[in-house]
């Protein structure tokens, strides 16, 4: 690879630990609701379409899900979705946000020999409280150097957090999402890997830049120590 990292930097939701398959449960929940009032076959695609609306009002989350799954039930139903409905979909979204956490294969062991090439970061967007509170029950806290939950993941956020640590041409982010974590890290100058996870939400799709001489693909956290050791 020819590329030594001063910083690494890891996101956090499906790259260290699940977190998409608790929407997917939701969202069939959501379809269950309201299948006795209203016959929807496009229903995944309304909410995907309320969910890609509401990004710039609510932000990435749970709380934000909740909303425009409150939302679509309204439109579809026209205005008509029963209260107890409504209901249980706060009811769902509040067991979201209490769900525990289940670490993906290697989270742990991962981000442990990262630290041996330099300092490292978690770089996550969200909602404050439910991240943090993710980070807590993860035991994965003490090892990380910075903690940065964001609006959004762009060139300029990963050019600023990065400053700290020798510039973004010298850090490496690691994460689950091609639109997120790897496309805006090379365009800031830095490298950029790829572990994908077996479910991703439509919104966080980008295209491989399969050619770029700073981007890498691994098939899983398992394979981080052999990549870092032919960085050197």
């Amino acid at each position: 690879m020819g590329f030594e990292p001063a910083c690494i930097g890891f996101d956090a939701d499906d790259t260290l630990w699940h977190n998409e398959r608790v929407f997917k449960l939701t969202q069939e929940r959501f379809a269950e609701l309201l299948a006795p009032h209203v016959d929807v076959p496009d229903l995944d695609a309304q909410l995907l379409a309320a969910e890609r609306r509401n990004i710039g009002h609510y932000g990435f989350g749970v709380k934000g899900f909740v909303l425009s799954m409150i939302e679509t039930a309204l439109e579809v139903t026209g205005n008509e979705v029963p209260g107890a409905v409504i209901s249980d979909l706060i009811a769902a979204g509040q067991e979201m946000l209490a769900h525990p956490i289940d670490l993906l294969p290697h989270a742990k062991d991962a981000v442990a020999v990262a630290k041996e090439h330099g300092p490292v970061l978690l770089i996550t967007k969200g909602d404050l409280l439910d991240q943090e509170r993710k980070l807590a029950q993860s035991g994965l806290g003490d090892l990380f150097d910075g903690v940065e939950i964001v609006s959004d993941k762009t060139p300029s956020v990963y050019a600023r957090i990065f400053a700290a640590h020798g510039g973004a041409d010298r850090g490496m982010m690691i994460g689950n999402s091609m639109k997120s974590d790897v496309r805006p890290m090379i365009d800031a100058g830095g490298f950029g890997v790829f572990v994908p996870h077996d479910l991703a939400w439509d919104l966080e799709a980008a295209e491989a830049p399969d050619t770029h001489p700073r981007y890498a693909a691994l098939p899983d956290l398992g394979a981080l120590p052999d990549f870092l050791r032919t960085a050197r």
